[in-house]
């Protein structure tokens, strides 16, 4: 069976209890193996996602000459610094995963031997221009391929070795996005450059890599949306091994969070959630909106990030307008959004978030045809969606694209339809959220997994 050959069943539901812990952060698990790997000796990482995308990146490392061990309770990473990697004696595949493919562009970028990273066919479809291009810009010689639109690169993308004598040059880069990836991707490839890398944002985007490197003592400074890297600043040239715990991912945590503010006289609570500033607007949202949202800091996980619980009651929710920075910090959370402004009463539009149309799906186009689909009236925008709330739901037969989170978007809409609900290409979940049917089975939901 194919990884998206399942569908899921799912009835309306009825309360959702429970307390549940969610898989560790993908984001942040794909650093804390890239700086394990990189690292002098070994670390040990424990909550690191069991999902497709940090199994892709773990493999690469692995292809380069890292030994990485994979238990039921924790993660050894045999580092071997930042100069130890070995040439790959097969293309690294990233599998569905952009982070991985983009963070590894950056790092290969300073290598003295070359690489080719292949992905499947969604991350083939995926535009890699805006890395590709900054990293030739200081001295990397990467190349991607020609694809849908003329002016755009895409996956596989190939890296020729730095020769003697050769190495990455410093940047100033002003991005006209904001993004992560492209800044993490600048960050790690500046660790091997010979000048300063200053990356300056139109708004902060997630901040782990800085978080981690800061951590580790490597010579960076970060000013609201500026951050600024400079190799030749006295330091250790890399760092010691570590242990570090994956706090709980915040896009995950979000389903049966909005689960719970859709489905009445629910309650739901989930453990140790990632809330850095730069990933919690999803939170904020749901407060803007009347929803009764709980938070109790429960520690710090790796790279110093701030954990809590949370906890969410049911209660009335009303529309609002999602734009902004805002949106760049509740990307990944948008179909959630989508299904609870579909119960929501009133008009909720969706702004500022073209970023959508060019991840795992176009999410934009594909949860307009998943609202439409559930009886609830939208009109797609170039950077949204307008959708007005408060209406029943019909049963709905819906096709995935083999996007996860239209997955799980869909399977909360169907908890609030009358009738039977059938979500083809399920199997795309376990890329973020192996065991989501499990979890929210465990707070009382009606949803069964089958092969399709």
């Amino acid at each position: 069976m194919s990884s998206t050959g399942k569908r899921y069943r799912v009835q309306r539901s009825g309360p959702l209890r429970g307390s549940v812990r969610v898989p560790g952060d993908k984001s942040i698990g794909h650093r804390s193996l890239i700086f394990g790997a990189l690292g002098r000796g070994r670390s040990h990482i424990t909550g690191l996602s069991e999902g497709l995308d940090n199994r892709a990146t773990a493999g690469a490392f692995r292809a380069m000459g890292v030994a990485i061990e994979t238990g039921s309770e924790a993660t050894e990473v045999h580092g071997v610094g930042l100069r130890g990697l070995r040439m790959p004696t097969t293309v690294l595949d990233c599998g569905n995963s952009g982070t991985t493919m983009r963070l590894l562009s950056g790092l290969l970028s300073g290598q003295g031997f070359g690489a080719r990273l292949v992905g499947d066919e969604s991350l083939t479809r995926r535009p890699m221009g805006r890395i590709i291009g900054p990293l030739r810009a200081r001295g990397a010689h990467i190349a991607g391929t020609s694809g849908a639109k003329a002016d755009e690169l895409y996956p596989p993308i190939s890296i020729a070795p730095l020769v003697e004598g050769e190495s990455l040059r410093g940047i100033e880069y002003d991005m006209p996005v904001a993004s992560a990836q492209v800044k993490s991707a600048l960050l790690l490839s500046g660790l091997y450059a010979n000048g300063v890398t200053a990356v300056q944002e139109p708004v902060l985007s997630r901040d782990h890599t800085e978080r981690m490197m800061l951590a580790l003592g490597v010579p960076l400074e970060t000013a609201g949306s500026s951050v600024v890297l400079d190799p030749t600043a006295e330091w250790a040239g890399g760092w010691d091994p570590f242990e570090w715990h994956v706090p709980g991912d915040p896009s995950s945590a979000t389903f049966p969070i909005v689960a719970a503010a859709m489905v009445a006289d629910s309650q739901v609570s989930v453990e140790d959630v990632c809330v850095n500033p730069t990933r919690t607007g999803i939170f904020d949202w749901l407060r803007l909106i009347g929803a009764n949202v709980a938070h109790r800091p429960s520690g710090h996980g790796a790279g110093d990030e701030p954990m809590a619980e949370i906890t969410i009651t049911h209660g009335s929710t009303r529309g609002a307008v999602a734009g902004g920075e805002l949106i760049v910090r509740m990307i990944d959370e948008i179909p959630a959004v989508c299904a609870l402004a579909a119960v929501a009463n009133g008009v909720t539009e969706i702004r500022d978030a073209a970023e959508l149309r060019v991840k795992e799906s176009d999410r934009i186009a594909t949860m307009a045809k998943v609202l439409d689909a559930f009886g609830v009236p939208c009109e797609e925008l170039p950077d949204g969606l307008i959708i007005t709330g408060g209406k029943p739901l019909r049963a709905a037969h819906i096709e995935s694209r083999g996007d996860h989170r239209i997955v799980m978007a869909s399977a909360l809409l169907g908890f609030m339809a009358e009738g039977e609900s059938i979500i083809e290409g399920a199997g795309a979940v376990d890329t973020s959220f192996p065991g989501f049917v499990s979890l929210m089975r465990s707070l009382g939901a009606p949803i069964e997994e089958e092969a399709s």
